[in-house]
């Protein structure tokens, strides 16, 4: 039965997401799910890619926390258009949970849209979005290993950014071992080393996801 049940959330789940999903291309509006534990740099990160682009293009943002709206409030001096979701103790976001906020935004005038799930590297990765994009954040201060102990995001993760790569020579983190992992699990993944706070890689990000978008939605208008 339990199964039954959980099969039952995931189907729903799955529904919500292609009508996300067709929402999105209609407008060419490239969705990127960004997840990763607490304390990696989510919010960093957003803020420095709005940094980068925001000038060039229609962004919009939707901030997913279990409470509070810090985030938020972080990214809306920014001057893009936020939507907050509090989960209320949820550990993920969801397809509904998103539609929800997209009636809050307006599409046509966007490009490109940020999701910042809730920060677990768990079940963010079981619940599809309608994304265009996953994204997923590993800070050094966590550890290299954790590919081999949360392998669905990993896995099914499109990019990868190593935050906070400035304090490398503070820790044990192995990039060669890193990487090595990542070839070995999901072979098509791109990795960007960054550090959010000296802004260390970031520009190479932001050519990536410009690049992205553009074939977005030449894809969607062609």
């Amino acid at each position: 039965m339990d199964i039954q049940i959980l099969e039952g959330v995931f189907d729903a789940n799955e529904k919500i997401a292609r009508e996300n999903e067709v929402l999105f291309r209609e407008n060419g509006v490239l969705a990127v799910n960004l997840m990763a534990s607490p304390g990696a740099g989510k919010t960093s990160l957003v803020s420095r890619t709005l940094e980068l682009l925001s000038g060039e293009m229609g962004i919009g943002v939707i901030e997913g926390d279990i409470a509070s709206s810090v985030d938020a409030e972080k990214i809306r001096s920014y001057g893009v258009p936020v939507v907050q979701i509090n989960t209320g103790g949820a550990c993920h976001l969801d397809a509904a949970m998103i539609r929800e906020a997209l009636v809050h935004l307006d599409l046509s005038s966007l490009d490109l849209l940020i999701i910042e799930n809730v920060g677990n590297l768990v079940c963010p990765a079981e619940f599809n979005l309608g994304e265009g994009l996953r994204a997923m954040i590993l800070s050094v201060a966590e550890g290299h290993d954790k590919p081999l102990k949360y392998p669905l995001m990993f896995s099914q993760s499109h990019v990868l950014l190593v935050n906070k790569v400035d304090l490398l020579g503070m820790s044990d983190f192995d990039l060669g071992t890193l990487q090595e992992t990542i070839r070995r699990m999901n072979p098509g993944m791109v990795v960007f080393e960054v550090s959010c706070r000296t802004g260390e890689g970031l520009s190479s990000w932001a050519e990536w996801l410009r690049k992205r978008v553009a074939e977005y939605r030449g894809g969607a208008t062609g």
